[in-house]
């Protein structure tokens, strides 16, 4: 494993990066049920209010679930809405896991992950118990009370854990985060085709 020159710290963030999603299964679900502009209300790079308030813990399951049929006016059940949501939760692979172990050794490492509730239980109910103790501490937004792209966010991170931004990496896949976090001072990859395992190892 290559060392990271001037690296101590590493944030990463979880879906897209170390657990595998796709968006797009969501939006093909939330259609199935009738809603045919679902990506107005989420996607990868936009997302309403409600979306937003739901990442922050603003507003509970229910409101969030029942805010969807209000917006879209289509009529389903909060289990078919659950589903549909988490439809974009995929696998976690073991690799990844061995990988951030790996890192544990030798960098302070910490996740920062845009959830919510949601998807926060159907997460946890797939991995071991043991997943969160890989880091020195997890920041879940909507436990957190703040997400990314937000510069203050991150510089909570930093300040909690004493952690200067020149000897922070950052790891995310969404391309307005990792524009905040640079403009921070804090080093940046962003992932797209290829997967963590690969760039680290």
């Amino acid at each position: 494993m290559k060392q990271l020159e001037g690296v101590k710290n590493i944030i990463f963030d979880l879906g897209g990066v170390i657990l595998n999603i796709e968006y797009q299964l969501t939006i093909d679900e939330f259609k199935k049920l009738g809603i045919d502009n679902f990506e107005d209300i989420f996607s990868q790079y936009k997302q309403s209010v409600l979306s937003d308030n739901f990442e922050i813990g603003r507003i509970s399951e229910l409101e969030f679930h029942e805010g969807i049929k209000k917006i879209s006016g289509v009529d389903f059940t909060f289990q078919e809405s659950k589903n549909a949501w988490n439809a974009l939760l995929l696998d976690l692979p073991k690799a990844r896991i061995h990988l951030l172990k790996k890192l544990a050794q030798n960098y302070r490492l910490f996740l920062f992950s845009n959830t919510n509730e949601t998807h926060y239980n159907q997460f946890v109910s797939q991995v071991s118990d043991d997943f969160d103790s890989i880091f020195e501490k997890t920041y879940y937004s909507h436990l957190f009370g703040k997400r990314k792209p937000n510069k203050d966010a991150f510089q909570t991170i930093l300040k909690e854990n004493n952690l200067q931004a020149s000897e922070t990496l950052f790891v995310d896949d969404s391309i307005q985060h990792i524009k905040s976090a640079e403009s921070l001072g804090i080093s940046v990859i962003l992932i797209q085709e290829n997967p963590i395992e690969v760039l680290f190892d």
